[in-house]
């Protein structure tokens, strides 16, 4: 990060000017096998691809806030860095009937009609695959995603003092989160180059710090598992060999 970083949105911006190349999000599905690795310049590209479809055809405004039903998952962490390059909020787990918008997993579709703005689904298929058939009162994410613009500039510029997440209770800014992730990075012993194992889930500052954030501010990466318990120890064990992890958090 540079000093003069003060949302998540910066943080990326960062990484990207520094080491485009390099590994960014490693995600482990260990109920399905799938793998997914994103580099800075590849998450960076889908998180620019879900800006504009947030602030153009979702017509998205800084202040909004948007209802964030997702697992942990690299397609959610591509949405909470899009949410914060628009200046939408975006409340994890949080009440679609108040929302003025929602993404919601397959799980959630249900809970997620209540909200009564644009509503968006994701599979959460392998590779980002399309639902087989579109859930109705929806619009397919995997659909609408590959044809927006692969750079994204804001209407408004974000106001890092205004509010950027809210989960578990807790809601912060731009600002606010920079400094907590930064405050992680160190508890957590990370720096440029470092990667973290997070088997934690993202309903919690702490899942969503290891998961995303602390690894984004000290200029490291994230293998971001779910389902981890079905691994065993020996499966953790060589994961933490051949994914080269420096940190663990479960």
């Amino acid at each position: 990060m540079n000093a003069n970083d003060r949302t998540p949105a910066d943080l990326l911006r960062s990484a990207l000017a520094a080491d485009p190349a390099r590994p960014l999000v490693t995600y482990y599905d260990d109920a399905t096998g799938e793998r997914v690795e994103l580099s800075v310049a590849t998450f960076a590209n889908w998180v620019a691809k879900t800006a504009n479809l947030l602030q153009g055809d979702l017509a998205a405004e800084p202040g909004d806030r948007l209802a964030l039903l997702l697992p942990a998952h690299w397609q959610t962490a591509v949405w909470l860095l899009a949410c914060s390059s628009v200046g939408v909020v975006a409340d994890v787990g949080g009440d679609p009937g108040g929302a003025d918008l929602v993404v919601s997993g397959p799980d959630t579709l249900d809970a997620a009609r209540a909200c009564s703005g644009e509503r968006v689904a994701l599979a959460l298929r392998p590779l980002g695959g399309r639902f087989p058939q579109v859930p109705d009162g929806f619009l397919d994410y995997a659909v609408e995603v590959p044809g927006q613009g692969d750079r994204f500039a804001p209407y408004a510029p974000v106001d890092p003092d205004e509010a950027a997440l809210a989960v578990g209770g807790v809601e912060l800014t731009g600002a606010e989160l920079v400094r907590r992730a930064v405050a992680d990075a160190g508890e957590y012993g990370l720096g440029p180059g470092s990667r973290l194992l997070s088997g934690r889930p993202y309903d919690t500052w702490e899942g969503l710090s290891a998961g995303l954030y602390a690894p984004l501010a000290a200029g490291g990466s994230v293998v971001l598992c779910r389902h981890l318990e079905r691994l065993g120890a020996d499966g953790l064990e060589k994961r933490v060999e051949t994914e080269r992890v420096t940190s663990t958090v479960r």
